[in-house]
């Protein structure tokens, strides 16, 4: 394979005062929206993998230091905390950090998000905006992965759980496209009901269930397969997943791992830079993950 050249500098010339006051080495020549975006919007995307942030923030970190005006950066990279961010942006910028699903694409997401820096008027503006996404909830930062293992993962869960309660129509004699249909409308208005009306879950499931009815011995088939520990284990592996990424993805170095056996849990101590360590803790029925100062030697 033949070397590559070295990358030509290229001028930018601005759209609205056409000044040529921009270089870059990076973008292609038919390619220079991302700059564009950078220097004039309000609120920044930053929509790629996390292996790939440090590289696309690099990019447009000189055009946002130039900038007087201010914006907000909003993140939907999974496992890369506001700060990290604010680090690869070389800034103490306004953040916006979204753990969005697949739901939003139709309008019906559950969106969790935290911010820092930001003012209460860019944040009603920025709710505004999303609203057609779906429900938005404010999380703290440090619960937004396990958050996630549910909102984010939980679609899958639910369409396994469609899929499969469609082929028991099927099996039953249903034909598979009114099967799908009556499985997937059911669901949206049982998870309707538990919104808007504030029970319990097992109080709607309990209102269903007649005595010596259809609808109980199908719950103690399901209790029989062990349905409610599967979905259980099933968050929680989701969970976990988030020490591999931790560690195997960001290639955060592990200061210390320990099993405590008079508490029965474990606790992962992951460095990031020379001054925050995450404490990714596990026991039985717990997880956290807890971002400390080395400089107050307290949890922040």
């Amino acid at each position: 394979m033949a070397a590559k050249g070295p990358r030509e500098n290229i001028t930018l010339e601005c759209t609205e005062c056409k000044r040529r006051n921009y270089t870059t080495s990076k973008n292609k020549r038919n390619n220079t929206e991302r700059l564009e975006v950078a220097k004039y919007c309000n609120y920044i995307f930053l929509a790629v993998k996390p292996q790939m942030m440090a590289d696309a923030l690099a990019e447009i970190a000189p055009i946002l230091k130039a900038r007087e005006d201010r914006f907000v950066l909003v993140t939907i990279a999974a496992g890369l905390t506001m700060e990290t961010i604010q680090e690869m942006a070389g800034g103490n910028y306004p953040i916006i950090r979204l753990m969005p699903n697949i739901p939003a694409s139709v309008g019906k997401g559950m969106i969790l998000y935290c911010s820092t820096k930001t003012h209460l008027d860019e944040m009603v503006t920025f709710l505004h905006i999303m609203k057609e996404a779906g429900r938005f909830d404010e999380l703290a930062e440090n619960l937004i992965d396990a958050g996630s293992a549910i909102t984010g993962c939980g679609p899958a869960f639910a369409d396994m759980f469609i899929e499969a309660l469609a082929d028991g129509g099927v099996a039953c004699g249903l034909p598979r496209a009114k099967a799908q249909e009556y499985a997937a409308q059911m669901l949206a208005g049982a998870a309707e009901m538990v919104l808007k009306c504030g029970q319990h879950p097992g109080e709607l499931k309990d209102m269903v269930c007649s005595p010596a009815g259809s609808t109980i011995q199908g719950v103690r088939a399901l209790e029989a397969g062990g349905f409610r520990g599967d979905i259980f284990e099933a968050v929680v592996a989701a969970y976990e997943k988030t020490k591999e990424f931790y560690v195997e993805k960001l290639e955060l170095p592990i200061i210390r791992e320990n099993y405590r056996e008079s508490r029965d849990d474990y606790k992962l101590d992951l460095q990031v830079g020379d001054i925050i360590q995450l404490k990714f803790l596990k026991d039985r029925f717990s997880h956290s993950l807890i971002i400390v100062d080395k400089r107050y030697s307290s949890p922040l």
